[in-house]
């Protein structure tokens, strides 16, 4: 099927010249509350009206249950095809090998709209958009040029930079032993952005704090998430910032079991992680650095669904549109000083306005020392 389309979202100032000058309205995502529960996972019914679209998506290694942007890709898919009357499968990638076999099933079976997981998966859903320009591909925290690819393919950026800097500037006023993590996953763009960020906000608001922080080789292994957390805390880290995946998960999972402050990433994973406060170390996640994919997938099936779609570039999603943000204090709420929640509220103020920047290049998620900002320290 081919839809007449329109791109969502715009690009900003902070985006490069090449990307600013698309030249297409901002537009707001569409509003949504957090989930407080673990997604169903059993894929909806095919619909009598066959006019409708038929929606797919392969998520990158994990699971659709992974508590953290897999399971929100899938979220925000799922709340599509329930609103919209759709049929919707997934498929949870096991091997990087996997990623064009998986997308093929798809293709084979006949959907209409194809929705891939992660930076990693770009490469094949290029290839197979190309190959198949009347099926329309949706591809999370994949960057495409404006104007070098097809039609029927978006790829989904978000401002990770905005949240990991919140996420920092959380951990910088709450650290009492002057030193704070973050566990990465994957050295990818949308992972630098959030760690590089997260250093910079840390920095911003407390200028002498010791940082410590490591990228490693895998978004799917939570022991050695919780082993690199061990490490930290034994060098002082008071305050731990998990963004890799399952395997960040892990770092906080263990961090918080010792007693350590903790941050996490992509969802709200008091929820997701903790269990809804249920899970031992509930009472030690401050919040979590939220990029809401569920909304960028939703509002792009909506758009299909519309007739509104347009490809052939990027959606973005920010502070600005509401695409990025952090979490609730939930058990911690009495424990954070007002002083540090209204500072935080300045500081997304402060970049939903664009009055603020992170010191990282949006795109690749590189440190630029031109924009750092410079140190607005804490007073409690």
């Amino acid at each position: 099927m081919r839809k007449t389309l329109l791109m969502l979202v715009a690009l900003v100032a902070l985006l490069l010249p090449a990307l600013a000058a698309c030249g297409q309205p901002a537009a707001q995502p569409t509003a949504t509350p957090a989930p407080t529960a673990a997604p169903t996972a059993a894929p909806t019914a095919a619909p009598s009206d066959s006019s409708k679209p038929r929606i797919a998506l392969v998520t990158d290694l994990g699971k659709v249950n992974d508590g953290t942007f897999n399971e929100f890709a899938h979220l925000g898919a799922l709340r599509a095809a329930q609103e919209f009357g759709l049929e919707y499968k997934y498929i949870e990638t096991q091997a990087q090998a996997d990623y064009e076999k998986n997308i093929q099933t798809f293709v084979d079976e006949g959907f209409d709209v194809i929705i891939t997981v992660g930076f990693l998966i770009a490469d094949a859903t290029q290839k197979f958009a190309a190959a198949h320009p009347d099926i329309i591909f949706i591809g999370v925290d994949q960057f495409y040029e404006p104007g070098t690819v097809t039609d029927n393919l978006v790829g989904l950026q978000f401002r990770e930079d905005q949240a990991g800097f919140l996420a920092g500037a959380l951990a910088g006023m709450m650290t009492k032993t002057g030193t704070v993590g973050v566990v990465a996953g994957v050295e990818i763009p949308p992972v630098k952005r959030f760690k590089n960020a997260f250093d910079n906000g840390a920095r911003y608001v407390n200028p002498n704090v010791n940082l410590l922080g490591v990228y490693l080789p895998t978004f799917i292994d939570p022991a050695l998430g919780a082993s690199t957390a061990q490490q930290m805390i034994g060098d002082g880290a008071d305050v731990i910032f998990g963004a890799g995946g399952p395997t960040g998960s892990g770092a906080i999972k263990e961090a918080a079991a010792r007693g350590v402050f903790v941050i996490g990433v992509d969802q709200d994973e008091y929820v997701t992680t903790f269990a809804n406060g249920s899970a031992p170390g509930a009472d030690k996640i401050l919040s979590s650095a939220i990029k809401r994919v569920d909304v960028a997938v939703y509002d792009q099936v909506k758009a299909v669904v519309n007739g509104t779609f347009k490809g052939n570039g990027i959606a973005l999603y920010e502070a600005a549109n509401g695409g990025i943000g952090y979490a609730d204090y939930h058990d911690t709420a009495s424990v954070v000083p007002d002083a540090v929640k209204r500072r935080m509220e300045e500081i997304l103020a402060a970049l939903t306005k664009g009055e603020l920047t992170t010191g990282v290049d949006p795109v690749s998620g590189d440190v630029d020392q031109a924009t750092i900002p410079a140190p607005q320290p804490f007073q409690p």
